[in-house]
């Protein structure tokens, strides 16, 4: 068994949703994926879609990017930095940094089969990015008559 399926198992997490719990195997390793910090994650899947929460403080909306790669990768990255406020008197410096500013951030998911990659829509809202892909409502049974 591999980690993943222990992991599954002993966390009784149901079989459709490692496909796209864990992020695509083929953005690690890979030149664009240096130095690219992997904020966690939160995946919620509701009846009509599933949302992705990331954490992304100091970056704006401007900053980031969500796309769709290969037909079913759902794609978040950004290569905004985070500001550092200046001092307005001459001789202002700071004394401490303990806040890491962002570097490149880079996430990728497979998203499952039933995900409809044309109906994705993203916020950012207090530090907070919310993804949300719509879901292909499900096929009804197609009876064939027999002849």
């Amino acid at each position: 068994m591999d980690l993943e399926a222990v992991v599954s198992h002993l966390l009784n997490i149901p079989e459709t949703i490692p496909t796209y719990m864990h992020p695509s195997r083929a953005a690690h390793g890979t030149k664009e994926n240096q130095g690219a910090s992997t904020i966690p994650v939160d995946i919620l899947d509701s009846a009509k879609d599933y949302t992705f929460f990331l954490d992304v403080p100091g970056l704006s909306k401007s900053d980031i990017q969500v796309t769709v790669e290969d037909e079913n990768n759902l794609v978040i990255r950004s290569n905004g930095k985070r500001k550092r406020e200046d001092g307005e008197e001459e001789g202002c410096k700071y004394i401490r940094l303990e806040r890491k500013a962002p570097q490149k951030m880079l996430r990728k998911f497979r998203l499952p089969e039933n995900a409809n990659v044309g109906a994705i829509t993203a916020k950012c809202e207090n530090g907070v990015l919310t993804v949300v892909v719509e879901k292909h409502p499900p096929s009804k049974p197609k009876t064939v008559a027999v002849n």
